[in-house]
């Protein structure tokens, strides 16, 4: 037998092992029949992904919990252009691509959230500017409840509902995180070292 059969054979034989793809895996904790909530689900996915995660019912608690995350320590605050936050916040709007790196927090909206996977989007065309998001050690980001979906191509239907396609996405799954030709995990080298997410259950922000 050649190496190629030999490698073809191997594949097969693990292939037919595999559990089918509808069954869920050994200590999964939820099975298929369950029927989790979007904003539950979201929040494990997140935190699977070392991101921190916490719900609120209005924007004072919103509030509030940026100040937790903050602390007491001075940071210089970079915010997305968006109505939302520069009535919640007191941060520097939309710094450009050469001062942002100045700054120690990012706080911004997202347009829409993933459940299964935990991921953040944000649409260009509402979310000025995305280097808030990007750069700074620590991104803090506000999603409304009623805009988290369960797989992505609902929540790329929700932001281009009016057929608006913006001239980018940006997907943000946990913290930043490379690896090596090592395979050695690093977070945060290319961007946030922190990500915090605030689900927001009250009223939408203002958009």
């Amino acid at each position: 037998m050649s190496s190629r059969e030999t490698i073809l054979a191997s594949i097969r034989s693990h292939l037919a092992a595999s559990p089918p793809d509808d069954q869920p895996e050994c200590g999964s904790l939820f099975t298929v029949t369950e029927k989790v909530p979007l904003v539950d689900l979201f929040k494990q996915s997140l935190e699977a992904v070392d991101g921190h995660c916490v719900v609120v019912q209005n924007e004072q608690q919103i509030v509030e919990q940026i100040a937790r995350i903050l602390g007491d320590r001075p940071r210089r605050i970079a915010i997305s252009d968006a109505p939302a936050l520069k009535r919640l916040v007191d941060g520097e709007v939309a710094p450009n691509a050469h001062d942002i790196f100045a700054f120690d927090v990012g706080i911004s909206t997202a347009q829409a959230a993933i459940a299964e996977t935990g991921t953040l989007v944000l649409d260009s065309a509402r979310e000025r500017h995305r280097f808030v998001s990007l750069v700074p050690p620590v991104h803090i980001a506000i999603v409304d409840a009623q805009s988290i979906f369960q797989t992505l191509g609902e929540a790329l239907a929700f932001i281009h509902q009016n057929n608006d396609i913006s001239p980018a996405v940006t997907f943000i799954t946990g913290p930043s995180r490379t690896a090596d030709i090592e395979l050695t995990l690093a977070i945060g080298v290319h961007g946030p070292q922190e990500l915090y997410v605030i689900i927001n259950e009250g009223p939408p922000l203002a958009r």
